[in-house]
């Protein structure tokens, strides 16, 4: 992998598309110029999952310090919201920041700027999640719709909440967003930019790796916790290999399943970074 041209006092972002080597990469530099990495993945945040989610292994968190991996429980509520105040003090901290992860929103949030939405009250978190998502995105305004991912439930559900909490469309909350922490100029900006048909070879090669390293296990450990409703149960992965579990998906329908649900996921995470992401450095791995 070639080493980027980056001082070793500039806070470094790391994005790119799941199994495109992100994590390698920033354990390097933390390695060679020192640093704390920080997560920027929606789903490694969860304590449950490790193997499933590729968070750092314990061998890796020993080589380097790492920050906001899986530190919640798999029922937490959390949002770009939390994690931008979680990361707020280590921005600050005496280490410099190595920031990675595949979740756009999190980095827009970031470097950018993000409005101070008021906490969604659990009842209408509990009346969003019996709601089908068309019904969501039937009362969102069209701005809202034009600005989020409207086929991830979360992101629709998330813009549905606001309105009902706030009576305030999410894009209105946008428009009113303070001063980035963290503004694009003052870091090095690196989004991952690799070869489709590689990264496809990767991601089915991935889940075979996980499934060697135990992630039906991990799985099985939560069969009795699982709940399709909550956000660390929608990583990938999870529901393929409780489908497995609970009889209705044979390893290789879940395998291939999985495979499919993330090949579309990193579509999804390479049209952001192209809409999203401009003014980023592109970086392309040594294969």
């Amino acid at each position: 992998m070639t080493f980027p041209k980056i001082s070793p006092d500039q806070p470094v972002l790391i994005a790119g598309p799941t199994a495109s080597g992100k994590s390698a990469l920033a354990l390097e530099i933390a390695q060679k110029q020192g640093g704390v990495i920080i997560n920027a993945d929606a789903s490694q945040v969860y304590d449950c999952w490790r193997v499933i989610t590729a968070r750092p292994s314990i061998e890796e968190e020993l080589t380097a310090d790492h920050a906001l991996y899986g530190h919640l429980p798999f029922d937490a509520t959390y949002s770009a919201g939390h994690w931008l105040r979680e990361i707020k003090p280590l921005l600050s901290g005496p280490r410099r920041p190595i920031i990675i992860g595949g979740t756009g929103l999190y980095y827009t949030a970031l470097t950018v700027g993000m409005a101070d939405i008021p906490p969604t009250p659990s009842a209408v978190r509990l009346q969003g999640d019996d709601l089908p998502i068309e019904d969501m995105l039937a009362v969102l305004d069209i701005e809202t719709k034009v600005r989020i991912d409207v086929k991830n439930r979360a992101r629709v559900q998330r813009a549905w909440e606001v309105q009902q909490t706030t009576g305030k469309p999410l894009s209105v909350w946008q428009d009113e967003t303070p001063p980035p922490l963290l503004p694009i100029e003052s870091c090095a900006a690196l989004v991952f930019d690799v070869d489709k048909a590689w990264l496809e070879m990767r991601i089915r090669q991935r889940f075979d790796l996980m499934l060697d390293q135990g992630a039906l296990e991990e799985a099985r450990a939560m069969l009795d916790r699982y709940d399709s409703n909550l956000p660390s149960c929608r990583a990938i992965g999870v529901p393929e290999l409780m489908g497995h579990l609970n009889g209705s998906l044979t390893l290789d329908q879940a395998r291939e399943k999985a495979s499919i649900a993330t090949r579309q996921f990193a579509k999804r995470q390479r049209t952001w970074f192209r809409s999203k992401m401009k003014d980023w450095t592109a970086y392309s791995p040594d294969r």
